[in-house]
């Protein structure tokens, strides 16, 4: 009996023991718990820092579908890091590299776009034609963009949920972001690429950048404050 006690009160000693190192209530082992620098998955690294604004999957969200393979051909591997590491000027994106005070390592944003392109590139794309380029390379002229957007844009954009000529818009984007939606389009919320879903009416690149230029000129120079009317 003092024998069967005996070893009752060892084996219960053990287990206080072996417990001591992580006791109830406790948070585990730093050494159990990845560093936020460590975690190296696209789809934990998107979920957390992305989604949010280019939406789940790269879609329906507020900002560019990701998703978009036009936008992937459209767009370089130099591009990308640029906007994710520094930000986009003039619009929402902020800058993720640490080295600009965000979260992310080089490393990281190196997996973001890697997995960008591993998910959602596709072969051929374009269909085989040329887009007009991602960088604007002509000067603009507004009045020519009025026309245009009158032409191509202003059937879906009078709409009071889509006027992406008011100033309240415009302040929240900048002229390369326009750009870039006028020519690979938003297929999750059905916006055409420059292609315009219609044969013989694809916008040029300078059609582009005029239509772009025109948008500028309505941008307030002073976001927030009374916006003037036009007409």
């Amino acid at each position: 009996m003092r024998l069967q006690c005996h070893l009752l009160a060892t084996g219960m000693f053990a287990a206080l023991l072996s417990g001591c190192g992580n006791p109830p209530g406790y948070p585990k082992p730093e050494t159990d718990v990845p560093r936020p620098e460590d975690q190296l998955s696209f789809s934990i690294l998107y979920k957390q820092n992305c989604a949010a604004c280019h939406g789940e999957g790269g879609q329906n969200g507020a900002s560019i579908d990701l998703a978009n393979p036009v936008y992937q051909a459209l767009v370089d591997d130099q591009s990308l890091k640029k906007w994710i590491s520094g930000g986009m000027p003039g619009t929402q994106m902020p800058a993720w590299a640490i080295s600009q005070g965000g979260p992310l390592t080089d490393r990281q944003i190196d997996v973001l776009v890697r997995g960008m392109r591993g998910s959602w590139s596709r072969q051929n794309a374009l269909g085989g034609e040329s887009p007009p380029p991602y960088l604007q390379r002509e000067k603009g002229d507004a009045s020519r963009g009025q026309q245009d957007y009158d032409t191509y844009c202003a059937s879906c954009h009078q709409r009071s949920t889509q006027q992406v000529s008011s100033p309240d818009y415009l302040a929240l984007v900048n002229d390369q972001a326009l750009r870039t939606i006028i020519v690979a389009g938003r297929p999750d919320i059905g916006h055409p690429d420059w292609r315009q879903d219609k044969p013989g009416t694809s916008l040029s690149s300078q059609n582009v950048t005029d239509i772009v230029t025109y948008l500028e000129a309505l941008r307030s120079p002073t976001p927030g404050q009374p916006y003037p009317k036009h007409p």
